[in-house]
């Protein structure tokens, strides 16, 4: 017998901690130095979205308790509570939890909220469309990205060996799921960097710039590995290397803007993107200015922050081609 209609809420959708077990979900890679961390970040997920179960009623008592954990980890924290909210307005969708949060006391994590939002795609009868439609025009495409993340971590098989994408999905949804995706393959191989980039590369051409982007957030954002391993990647990725750079960027600023940064997403950007996590996160701002107002607004944003990279590494490229070969300049 339940007392309360909270108890019923945390009886029916609560997930348990095992659910964030590497070795449970079968992942390929059973040894690695980041899997420790990597573990800790998918219970703290699960933790989050408990907690907003349990206080979704009371948004300031939620904000307490996810105030309250590890600092670091606070974005997987309000990842998890963005699921756990969406999931209730599903049910109840007069409530609307979500919005409200997005736009009050979660507003500081508003990229984490839309992509915990969008695990619920993998676990409700819901068009895409609809969902996505009622949150920030710019940001919403991140919860398909948390479909992807979803749809790797728990479907890691079919996503990353049968290389499977949901039917439901068309146009940018495709890409935008790639992108989550690719980050989830960070978890999935317990950030062991030879093995992600196999995976990457047993891919269609045409998917890899997505997934790449995908790991570049994952690696700036949830790190866990050293400068040789990010070295390697960024080496690895070729002609994707903007798209790494570009997801990193991301992550430094969904960490300055939640005021949660990190050694690990600054030592990712200042390899990844050459600059530190704060110039990244600028880096993004900028790209924003002028942003149109349309469909296509988010990946010209992605666009924009590729370009601006690439334009940078020529530019330094440049520099030092001149300074080795002083000689060189025309007359």
């Amino acid at each position: 017998m339940f007392t309360s209609i909270r108890e019923l809420r945390v009886f029916l959708f609560s997930l348990s901690m095992k659910e964030a077990s590497f070795a449970k979900r079968g992942f390929p890679v059973k040894t690695s130095q980041a899997r420790e961390k990597l573990e800790l970040s998918a219970r703290t997920f699960i933790r989050g979205y408990n907690l907003a179960l349990a206080e979704s009623s009371h948004l300031e008592a939620l904000v307490s308790q996810l105030e309250g954990l590890e600092k670091d980890l606070s974005g997987f924290a309000y990842e998890g509570a963005g699921m756990g909210l969406a999931l209730l307005d599903y049910f109840t969708p007069w409530q609307k939890r979500l919005p409200t949060f997005l736009s009050t006391q979660g507003n500081a994590h508003i990229y984490m909220l839309h992509v915990g939002a969008g695990w619920t795609l993998g676990r409700l009868p819901q068009r895409y469309t609809g969902f996505i439609a009622q949150y920030d025009p710019l940001l919403r495409w991140l919860a398909l990205d948390g479909y992807g993340f979803h749809e790797g971590f728990f479907a890691w098989r079919r996503s990353f060996l049968a290389q499977t994408r949901p039917r439901r999905l068309s146009g940018y949804a495709l890409r935008a799921f790639d992108q989550g995706l690719g980050r989830s393959l960070w978890f999935v191989n317990a950030a062991n960097i030879d093995q992600i980039i196999a995976t990457l590369q047993t891919f269609p051409l045409e998917r890899q710039p997505d997934l790449w982007s995908g790991v570049g957030l994952a690696c700036a954002y949830a790190g866990g590995v050293s400068p040789q391993e990010i070295q390697v990647l960024k080496a690895a990725s070729q002609q994707h290397w903007s798209h790494l750079a570009q997801g990193s960027a991301f992550a430094a600023k969904a960490r300055q803007r939640a005021g949660n940064p990190t050694a690990h997403t600054d030592l990712a950007c200042s390899i990844l993107c050459g600059v530190s996590a704060d110039a990244a996160a600028q880096v993004t701002d900028h790209c924003l200015t002028g942003l149109p107002q349309s469909a296509g607004a988010f990946e010209t944003w992605r666009e924009r922050i590729r370009h601006h990279f690439a334009a940078q590494k020529a530019q330094e490229e440049n520099l030092s081609s001149e300074v080795k070969n002083p000689f060189t300049s025309s007359r």
